[in-house]
């Protein structure tokens, strides 16, 4: 499985878990201790963002990181990865 796609599902996760809890991105940087840019680069999947950052935006989602076996990616994900 490719990291980059790992990286990506886990952006839109936190995308989803935001959008769920009726935060912005704003808001959601405020309880995390990070910037807004932060938490955008966390949602796009962007490979820059160290663990610290994920464990500050997950934990102020009261989410936490999970290990679980790989699925194949979807048509959609393979195309984005080539956008």
């Amino acid at each position: 499985m490719d990291y980059t796609l790992i990286i990506l599902r886990l952006g839109q996760q936190v995308r989803q878990h935001r959008l769920n809890r009726g935060l912005t991105q704003a808001q959601l940087a405020a309880l995390a201790c990070v910037t807004r840019q932060k938490v955008i680069a966390v949602e796009k999947g962007d490979l820059s963002v160290g663990m610290l950052a994920y464990a500050r935006v997950l934990g102020a989602l009261d989410c936490e990181f999970a290990v679980v076996p790989a699925v194949m990616p979807t048509l959609e994900e393979i195309q984005g990865m080539f956008d």
